[in-house]
């Protein structure tokens, strides 16, 4: 199977300059030490650790900083906000997705029709099993970027395009280019399997609704794989004609 490349290398291996520069550099612009290093990562530590715990209380920076046993002041040397501490965290679990078995690395290979429909699954199936693992956090970022948090918005955005790029590729016949058609396509595709797998893997507002409305449906996993599937073949055979 041949490799393609997606359009935007948010997923790389390779960290991004800036993000290079926020774990060797404090907001004052001092290099980080061994013992700047600790604190920082003593900082994101509490920070999972908070998202993780079963509690209504949301999470705040004075929260992380007493979860942490640091002052505020000793906090904002490394954090400006909630926000960019959350995208900090965030970061590495993104490099998930692109680790083997991991769902944009499942995509960054063009699947040969006679196994698109394993393929589709097998990406489905990881994409839920991410979220799943990392569901409050997520659901946190979603939940903040919802708000208009912008650094979140941009986060949320960021993390998606890659793979609507690698979509619009798999949606091409072989040797073809996807229109606007197919670019369409794997927009609304994506969008549709993140809000399905969201509402799927929330676990916090069924206990708000579902006394009235009844149980979600969970099972989410055969239908997007099905629609995905049905999807990139119809898109290649029309680009194929």
């Amino acid at each position: 199977m041949s490799r393609i490349e997606a359009d935007s290398p948010v997923l790389a291996k390779r960290q991004p300059k800036a993000d290079r520069d926020a774990v060797s550099h404090n907001l004052n612009g001092q290099k980080l030490g061994r013992k700047g290093r600790v604190t920082r990562e003593r900082i994101l530590a509490a920070t999972v650790e908070l998202i993780n715990e079963s509690s209504d209380t949301p999470i705040s920076l004075s929260a992380v900083a007493r979860k942490a046993g640091l002052g505020m002041t000793s906090l904002y040397v490394y954090f400006s906000d909630l926000s960019e501490l959350l995208i900090a965290v965030l970061d590495p679990v993104m490099h998930e997705a692109g680790e083997p078995g991991g769902y944009f690395n499942l995509i960054t290979n063009y699947w040969p029709d006679d196994q698109l429909e394993g393929s589709c699954r097998a990406f489905v199936q990881s994409y839920f099993e991410f979220w799943e693992k990392h569901s409050r956090l997520l659901h946190l970022r979603n939940s903040m970027a919802d708000q208009y948090d912008q650094k979140l918005m941009l986060a949320r955005v960021r993390s998606a395009q890659p793979v609507i790029a690698l979509f619009r590729k798999q949606l091409a016949a072989p040797g073809t280019h996807s229109d606007q058609v197919g670019g369409d396509m794997a927009s609304v595709l994506m969008t549709g399997i993140e809000r399905a797998v969201t509402v799927a893997t929330d676990h916090v507002s069924p206990a708000l609704f579902e006394p009235e409305l009844g149980p979600r449906n969970t099972n989410v996993v055969e239908p997007l794989s099905r629609l995905m599937y049905l999807a990139v073949r119809d898109c290649r055979q029309a680009s194929a004609a």
